[in-house]
């Protein structure tokens, strides 16, 4: 478990990984994430609004965190597969002063992550909001990823292996 403390916004907020295959409460989850992989590649994707990510993005009203990250592996990288469950990301806001009881994100919050083995790529039409993808070697991700991390780092490791 790895627990790093970065800045949100205007305050600090502290995330914890923890590798677990049972999921938070529901109405707690605020993202859902994968590394997808195609031939020991990593798929990434160049959204419009932030640069190259891995694919991920809020559940729609009653998606399981699952279809969630279907729906988004496809939007943004035009990709189906096989998805497990690898863990999730505890965004811990306790100590950050800038946040309060109408903050869109609760006060501890979970950013699930799934590994997804790709079975197809689609014709990649961005038709989302992603402008192209790639498969690159999982060691180059942070020639791309511009806020990569320690966190994401574990993660990638336990996904690739």
């Amino acid at each position: 478990m790895t627990t790093k403390v970065v800045n949100w916004g205007d305050g600090k907020v502290k995330l914890t990984w923890k590798h677990d295959t049972s999921l938070p409460p529901r109405e707690f989850i605020t993202s859902v994430h994968a590394f997808c992989f195609k031939d020991e590649k990593l798929l990434l994707v160049h959204l419009n609004h932030r640069g190259w990510d891995f694919p991920g993005g809020h559940i729609e009203h009653e998606e399981t965190p699952e279809e969630c990250i279907k729906r988004e592996a496809y939007e943004e990288g035009y990709v189906t597969g096989r998805c497990s469950l690898l863990g999730y990301i505890i965004v811990d806001h306790t100590e950050n002063p800038k946040w309060n009881e109408r903050s869109p994100y609760p006060k501890v919050g979970y950013q699930i992550f799934y590994r997804m083995d790709i079975e197809k790529l689609h014709d990649f039409e961005a038709k989302y909001e992603s402008a192209e993808r790639i498969l690159i070697n999982p060691c180059e991700v942070i020639e791309y990823y511009h806020d990569w991390n320690e966190l994401y780092q574990e993660i990638l490791n336990h996904a690739a292996n």
